[in-house]
């Protein structure tokens, strides 16, 4: 009988969903041993769909998907690997209980996704499967579906900061029987070290991780799996998953514990094995301590180098998962790494460079937000060619991140494609990949009078860059306590009838313009906020009485490498005008009665113009006229969600098409032709803040969409102020260029309505 148990033990090579089964097919040797871009090539080119593809089969496909991330792939595979369990479909007569798959593969995804509700809920579902398993042989024991539910469990608690839930499965999870097989011990060592650093216990993930060293591969399933399966064997899976994530806990927690000598030799010893390069999840993390670690010791040229090769990685990755949480329990940021290769630039006096990678921080940003987003309009492409790029986009860079000997040529046809991509559509590559642009390049869009004043905030580090045609300059700024300021001054603004606001104005100016009031050589200024200060309204800064309004014209843009994107767009070439006004939301308190003043008193202005109010104000109608129209007026109520900023939106009336609501989502996927979008609304110009490419908001989506130019509010604006700001405003369009024009209209409404409350709310985006 033993000899009998150690067979089946044999068998169960280390697989990252059990054991491969008793015969092996092509698709079993390649999943078998983490080949899995050749394992989906192979059953996609053999498999015309899924419905006649065997029980074998679909389940290989679902592991190469999961592992590959292709989740677009792995949910519809998913849904049939169910069906066919549901079924009563087994792979084999033997050992093949594998009906808690899905719930396994699902809650591991789920975990990437940061949707920590869904995976509990798949993961616990998995877990009442594999403990009511009858098993008869060890090959039918569930250890590893054991050990992946309970990880899930302990590692979504933890991120969450529940370190009670997540105390209570690791006790679980310590508790499940490894029997004779030193891989499993190995991967529920990791699993519980993944919790502890999740928890930031670093101390305790290094003494898991070292309960470890006794173990070594030499298993007798290890030994011969190479003969039995008929491949160069299983060391490539086994490093990508079990040793390399073990070596990783074992040098962060010697790095996060003080230990950074012997944390440098593990990271060097790590660094110098080729692999390593092929598991870019670990590989940018390990970079980025390593260059900590550099510039800890004073040598930034070092830490230089180690910063932009981390950042050569995660520039190849485009999804915003969390692929390294299931992988290693720590999810690192991203923007951290940009964050220090910014200031070791700056403090080598690099200042071009450093204004070079606080644009690749913001795209970066804008990339994570839209990850998932696969329905993208983009000019001279009709939906059919951007799903089709999307695909290969998305095949070249899973080809890229397998574990294999060919990854270097993988990411080389990865970024082959990236060009391709950036020269058939540029600005749809600017959304799902990063692409690098020069500061000279920047320099040459500038307006020939016009500055450009760019922001960077994280932290307590606050830097500006002051760009011209002429030349780059840096500057490092006092960033304490900048949030809070700004807080306090918006605060102050929301009290119209108090003079509160002087002070913070005053303190605001001083501490970002007045350093850089030297280098403000020119009337027009470009302002490229960052973080927090985009809610700044900078027209109101008070440089002793004299507010900023008075002395420059000023237009904003989300990052200066949206310039190459405005310059030449043709807008329609109607003259006319879409005001949208005042919409029956089904609430009298949301109703708008100047508003809808508003936008019949713009079109009257115009000979082609069309308003549209009430039960007449709805998407659909915006969706079937707006691409008509040259300018495009709104006056309603905006809604913004900081958590899901792609929800942030427009409300409109509803009908019997939609439900009204024009979401940010939604304008990624529209093709306008408008030279001027008005949001004449509440709170439209906020976005999300985050630490890259911060306010994505509906500005930013309707200039993807077509619009060469945006005016949006930063708060809930008074209702009569902002009537008469509008109508001065489109009055002004007549005699210049629309930056100017918002200028002349704020100073105006500043005249009647002295408070910046009443006219400081309103910024301009985008095109002059």
């Amino acid at each position: 009988m033993k000899a009998l148990r150690w067979l089946f033990a044999v068998l169960l090579v280390t697989s990252t969903v059990g054991c491969i089964g008793v015969f092996f097919p092509e698709d079993d040797k390649l999943v078998g041993v983490g080949k899995y871009s050749e394992a989906e090539a192979y059953l996609e080119g053999k498999v015309k769909d899924l419905s006649s593809a065997s029980m074998r089969e679909v389940w290989n496909l679902c592991v190469a998907y999961s592992r590959l991330k292709e989740y677009n792939k792995l949910f519809p595979c998913l849904d049939q690997l169910q069906s066919r369990i549901d079924r009563g479909e087994r792979i084999t007569s033997i050992s093949d209980d594998i009906s808690a798959v899905p719930s396994v593969l699902r809650a591991e995804a789920y975990l990437d996704f940061g949707n920590y509700a869904a995976a509990e809920e798949q993961a616990a579902k998995a877990y009442d499967i594999v403990k009511n398993i009858k098993y008869f042989f060890p090959i039918d024991d569930p250890i590893q579906y054991k050990i992946q539910t309970l990880s899930v469990l302990a590692l979504s608690h933890a991120l969450k900061g529940n370190r009670a839930k997540a105390e209570e499965y690791a006790r679980l999870l310590e508790n499940v029987n490894t029997r004779a097989n030193n891989e499993m011990k190995r991967y529920k060592l990791n699993a519980l070290a993944r919790m502890s650093m999740a928890l930031g216990d670093f101390n305790r993930s290094l003494a898991i991780i070292k309960q470890d060293e006794p173990l070594a591969l030499e298993g007798g399933a290890l030994r011969i799996a190479p003969v039995i399966l008929g491949v160069g064997g299983p060391t490539d899976v086994v490093f990508a998953f079990i040793y390399l994530p073990r070596a990783f806990i074992l040098n962060k927690s010697l790095y996060e514990t003080g230990q950074v000598q012997e944390a440098k030799a593990g990271y060097d010893k790590l660094l110098a094995n080729p692999q390593i390069k092929d598991n870019g999840d670990i590989y940018w993390l390990i970079l980025f301590d390593r260059g900590k670690i550099a510039e800890s010791e004073g040598n930034l040229k070092e830490a230089i180098d180690f910063y932009q090769k981390a950042v050569e990685v995660i520039e190849r990755q485009r999804a915003n998962i969390n692929t390294e949480t299931s992988k290693i329990g720590f999810v690192g940021n991203k923007q951290q790494v940009y964050h220090k290769l910014i200031g070791a630039l700056f403090a080598e006096g690099q200042q071009a460079r450093a204004f070079e990678y606080v644009e690749r921080s913001k795209s970066r940003a804008l990339v994570d937000l839209l990850a998932s987003k696969k329905d993208f309009a983009a000019p001279g492409t009709n939906p059919q060619q951007v799903a089709l790029l999307l695909t290969d986009l998305e095949a070249h860079e899973a080809q890229a991140r397998v574990q294999n000997p060919e990854g270097a040529a993988g990411v080389r046809s990865a970024r082959d494609f990236q060009v391709k991509l950036r020269t058939m559509a540029p600005e749809l590559a600017s959304l799902v990949t990063v692409a690098p642009v020069a500061a000279a390049s920047i320099q040459s869009l500038l307006q020939p009078d016009e500055t450009l004043v760019e922001y960077y905030y994280e932290g307590d580090d606050l830097y500006a860059f002051i760009v011209t045609r002429e030349g780059v300059k840096g500057f490092k700024l006092n960033g304490a306590q900048l949030v809070d300021d700004i807080r306090q001054f918006r605060a102050a603004l929301k009290q119209p009838q108090s003079p509160s606001y002087v002070a913070p104005s005053q303190k605001l100016y001083a501490r970002l313009i007045k350093p850089l009031a030297a280098s403000l050589n020119h009337k027009e200024l470009l302002i490229v906020p960052h973080g927090v200060l985009h809610y700044l309204p900078f027209d109101a800064l008070l440089s002793g009485n004299e507010y900023l309004l008075d002395r420059y014209s000023i237009r904003q843009l989300p990052s200066a490498s949206v310039l190459q994107f405005l310059k030449g767009r043709q807008a329609s070439p109607s003259a006319g005008v879409l005001a949208l006004g005042n919409p029956d939301l089904g609430n009298p308190k949301y109703d708008l009665k100047c508003a809808q003043d508003e936008a019949e008193a713009i079109a009257k202005g115009f000979p082609q113009a069309k308003v549209l109010v009430r039960k007449d104000a709805t998407k659909t109608a915006f969706k079937t006229l707006g691409p008509q129209y040259s300018y495009l007026h709104f006056a309603t109520h905006g809604q913004f969600d900081p958590d899901k900023p792609l929800n942030s939106g427009l409300l409109l009336a509803k009908d019997a098409q939609s439900d009204g609501f024009l979401s940010l989502g939604e304008l990624y996927s529209l093709r306008l032709n408008a030279d001027l979008v008005t949001l004449s609304a509440c709170e439209t110009g906020l976005g999300k803040v985050s630490t890259g490419d911060d306010v994505v908001g509906l500005t930013r989506g309707f200039l993807y969409a077509g619009s060469n130019t945006i005016v949006a509010s930063l708060w809930e604006v008074d209702d009569q102020a902002t009537s008469y700001l509008m109508e001065q405003f489109y009055a002004n369009l007549k005699k210049g260029n629309k930056r100017e024009a918002l200028r002349q209209a704020q100073l105006a409404t500043k005249k009647k309505y002295e408070h910046p409350y009443y006219w400081a709310a309103f910024e301009l985006t985008g095109r002059i």
